[in-house]
């Protein structure tokens, strides 16, 4: 299924800098000799395939990126982007053949049933190289609200909700763009609501540190959340995002 294609420059920005950053991305980057990352399902312009080379190479130069699109005028009008490593090329879940070690997926399965999920992920985590990873998210049209699945060969890893903390009113905002496989089970009972929900009141309870910023709230937010026992993963460097990110045993689905 063709994505949408509402390609916005610097819409996925938050992802690019959270993976710049982590620690399992930057090993999975160097994991090779002739690393391959893949831009799945960049849209109607290749400017975020761009992007993501651009900021990957600040932590691999050598690597080699390939926009994937399953429509073949859009790889054909990608093609005058295409030099310094970067490559366009038609393919889907099935990656192309190439063997990756980081595959950016974002906005893909939100157009997707929920019971696609489990088969698009399986299929692009048996193409990957041995360390290889994937990143599996929606955002806004803006890019202000994303979140996203860490995905490695055996399965989900993590869950990351990142946002422009002077966009939200409460964490629960990011609800609207969970990934697919998550957000239809954003109900009472399921651990992803009461994540959520415990982020609000933890978001509620730290208003006052809104006299210094929105930043300064939302890392008092994690603080909090971490004293009431959330396993909310630590950042490797304090970057410019208010992001959270727990392990996906924290918000797997409880199933009947």
């Amino acid at each position: 299924m063709p994505t949408r294609g509402t390609t916005g420059a610097n819409r996925l920005r938050r992802a690019d800098r959270w993976m710049a950053h982590s620690p399992r991305v930057r090993r999975a980057l160097h994991s090779c000799d002739s690393p391959v990352v893949v831009d799945l399902g960049y849209g109607r312009l290749p400017v975020t395939t761009l992007e993501l080379s651009a900021r990957l190479r600040t932590v691999r130069p050598d690597l080699r990126v390939v926009g994937l699109e399953i429509d073949p005028d859009r790889v054909a009008a990608a093609q005058g982007s295409a030099g310094a490593g970067v490559e366009f090329a038609v393919g889907g879940f099935e990656l192309a053949g190439l063997r990756p070690v980081l595959v950016r997926a974002f906005n893909v399965l939100r157009q997707y049933p929920q019971d696609a999920v489990a088969e698009a992920w399986a299929t692009m985590r048996a193409n990957l190289a041995p360390d290889g990873l994937i990143l599996d998210g929606t955002c806004d049209e803006l890019g202000r609200r994303s979140c996203w699945v860490l995905l490695d060969r055996d399965g989900p890893v993590s869950l990351t909700l990142a946002c422009d903390p002077r966009a939200i009113d409460a964490p629960s905002d990011l609800a609207e763009r969970l990934p697919k496989v998550l957000i239809h089970h954003n109900v009472p009972g399921q651990p992803i609501h009461e994540l959520l929900d415990a982020a609000d009141r933890a978001w509620a309870a730290q208003a006052g540190q809104s006299v210094f910023g929105p930043r300064a709230r939302w890392r008092a937010m994690l603080a909090a959340l971490r004293s009431g026992g959330v396993a909310v993963q630590a950042q490797r460097r304090s970057i410019r995002d208010a992001v959270l990110t727990v392990p996906w045993a924290a918000v797997a689905p409880r199933l009947p």
